[in-house]
């Protein structure tokens, strides 16, 4: 088995990808009730910072209240990097076959609560931002709130691999962290970052 012990330092801030709500799953449910008010009702009902808060995004806790990524979040990187690189002709990404079940059955993320080491000095931040989508019923507009880990942080984890092959792929894919980043809103360039394969 192969061994990579990675750390990522990042060139842009972080944004917090888990719901600060420990009950999501049953409001989504209930979000889908035939009465259930629409997002401008609820504005109007709890005001703007209640919701906004409401739907904020953290990032979970070590038990000496760092800042940490969950192994699973990491998996998720590769798999988005390498889906995106597969497409892309002469990358080792292409090469592989299923990647997904190649990432979720032969690529391990330890450990398992990665902390994130922020920068002497600094602290948690938090944004606001609005996000507008075009949908069939029009353009849509939504408040986000997310904690945020500022550049210069730095996240260390360990990939273990069963083939070479597969070590090129994460390579590949870390690279592309420099262009996409790693956590919610990467399209806008959040969460961008450099590696290095440390002893």
């Amino acid at each position: 088995m192969t061994e990579m012990k990675i750390r990522c330092t990042l060139t842009e801030e972080m944004l917090g990808m888990s719901s600060s709500d420990p009950h999501i799953h049953e409001e989504y449910i209930a979000s889908k009730s035939p009465d259930a008010p629409s997002t401008a009702e609820e504005v109007e009902a709890l005001g703007v910072d209640e919701v906004v808060e409401k739907g904020k995004t953290i990032f979970h806790r070590d038990d000496q209240g760092r800042p940490i990524l969950w192994d699973y979040q990491v998996k998720g990187f590769f798999k988005d990097a390498c889906g995106m690189l597969s497409r892309v002709a002469g990358t080792k990404c292409k090469e592989i076959k299923a990647y997904k079940k190649v990432i979720d059955g032969l690529l391990f993320v330890e450990p398992r609560k990665i902390p994130i080491i922020l920068p002497t000095g600094s602290e948690i931040g938090s944004g606001r931002w609005q996000l507008r989508a075009m949908t069939a019923q029009g353009e849509r507009v939504a408040l986000a709130n997310s904690e945020t880990v500022p550049a210069g942080s730095i996240i260390e984890f360990t990939v273990k691999l069963f083939s070479d092959v597969h070590a090129a792929m994460v390579r590949e894919c870390l690279d592309y962290g420099a262009l996409r980043g790693f956590g919610q809103w990467r399209n806008s360039g959040k969460g961008k970052f450099t590696f290095e394969e440390i002893e």
